[in-house]
């Protein structure tokens, strides 16, 4: 994950924008993604489980439109960002999170990986100010609840 000055958007491939409800008392994420182009509208809940600082484990129930009315009802703290998906390497999903609200101006990027071999090779973003993967700070829960990372 890295912290970013702006959205790089001559690579970006497409957009959605997200609406993530970070579950009060749970490690729970409600999650709405709209395609900015149209298309399906993506529901799940979520659990994230880190094994280590470069590994996650995510589980994911799709929902339909009651389903997901249902736990939207539920204490927590939302987030909203527009996520913008890059084109970049084969095994690589990159994205760039441009946050709204309370968090506007933050933008941060990030990338997923098929193997550990596609991690290790992949350089750090041109665009990006510094990495921020270590620091928890930058995580979305604890955005959600704390805000704006205070600089060191």
């Amino acid at each position: 994950r890295w912290l970013c000055a702006a959205v790089p958007v001559e690579r970006v491939a497409w957009a959605e924008r997200i609406t993530d409800l970070y579950v009060e008392g749970t490690r729970l994420r409600l999650r709405e993604a709209r395609r900015l182009d149209g298309g399906v509208v993506m529901r799940r809940l979520a659990k994230k489980a880190d094994l280590d600082i470069g590994r996650r484990l995510i589980t994911s129930l799709y929902l339909d439109e009651a389903e997901f009315a249902l736990f939207a009802g539920l204490p927590g703290r939302r987030l909203v960002k527009v996520r913008h998906h890059l084109a970049v390497a084969k095994g690589v999903s990159f994205s760039v999170d441009r946050f709204e609200g309370p968090l506007a101006g933050l933008v941060l990027a990030e990338a997923e990986f098929d193997d550990d071999a596609a991690m290790a090779a992949f350089p750090h973003p041109d665009f990006s100010v510094r990495e921020v993967t270590d620091d928890p700070r930058y995580n979305g829960g604890t955005l959600a609840w704390t805000g704006w990372p205070a600089q060191p």
